[in-house]
């Protein structure tokens, strides 16, 4: 495996092959991130790993300044997973002059749910997803569905510029417990991950509820917010939506749950098709 940092360097070292495959990280890997590699694997002739914390995508009162930065273990985590390039670019190498183009999603997509409480957090994605898609000349780009409208924004993207990339999105991985692997479950001590379970579990009584019957949707998100205040919680949102857009649904529509809620002031999401 080889690690390189500039941008170069990786095309120098991309004229070898015709379809890369890429998995975009921030790094702090998990289990998750390395099913991604996994799967990007027999997508293309070499399977690259970008890890960037793009601070594009951080809100002023974010984590950005103490997000982990593992990039040695990343390392070793990926090399271990059969990825064949590491690229991962300091802030003056991604953003060598202030990044005054942006990329701006249709407010309908990226101003609800996450969007809504994140403002221009989907402005920094689209951005950084546009750049890196570039910097790798990627053919084949692989994402997690933990991150549910990040991939919906991605794969609009890419259709609107007519970019020849194939967007796979790979279900969420999950502990023991039900819980969505995240870096941000780092933040979490024994009885909070413990507690954090809480939040798939609700999902999944919503969704068994829906299953029974549609008609009860709007009192199954009710009670879904209660449950997870009464646990402790503060839900940013928990509600049903399409899958196709994440628009309000319509009867017969196949139906995506997402949720938002922090637990002693660490944010989770999760979501699970119905």
């Amino acid at each position: 495996m080889q690690i390189v940092h500039t941008l170069s360097d990786l095309r120098q070292l991309l004229q070898a092959y015709r379809h890369p495959a890429v998995v975009p990280t921030m790094g702090n890997l998990h289990a998750g991130h390395l099913a991604l590699v996994k799967t990007a694997k027999p997508l293309g002739d070499v399977t690259i790993a970008t890890i960037f914390v793009n601070r594009l995508q951080f809100g002023p009162n974010e984590d950005f300044d103490t997000y982990p930065r593992t990039l040695e273990a990343d390392c070793q985590r990926l090399q271990e997973a059969g990825c064949d390039i590491v690229f991962a670019p300091a802030e003056k190498d991604l953003y060598p002059v202030p990044q005054t183009f942006l990329v701006q999603p249709p407010a309908a997509l990226a101003n609800i749910l996450e969007g809504h409480f994140r403002p221009g957090f989907f402005t920094g994605v689209a951005t950084v997803v546009l750049k890196l898609l570039s910097c790798t000349q990627a053919r084949s780009a692989v994402f997690g569905k933990k991150d549910y409208q990040q991939l919906m924004v991605i794969r609009h993207l890419v259709q609107q510029f007519a970019l020849p990339v194939e967007i796979v999105g790979v279900d969420t991985c999950r502990s023991a417990s039900g819980l969505a692997l995240s870096s941000r479950n780092g933040y979490l001590n024994p009885e909070q991950l413990e507690r954090a379970a809480q939040l798939s579990q609700t999902l999944r009584s919503f969704a068994a509820g829906l299953r029974a019957d549609p008609s009860r949707l709007a009192e199954l998100e009710r009670q879904a917010l209660d449950t997870l205040t009464q646990a402790g919680w503060k839900p940013d949102y928990i509600t049903a939506r399409r899958q196709s857009d994440l628009q309000e649904p319509q009867a017969g529509d196949a139906l995506v749950l997402l949720a938002a809620a922090r637990l002693d002031g660490t944010r989770l999401i999760d979501n699970l098709e119905v």
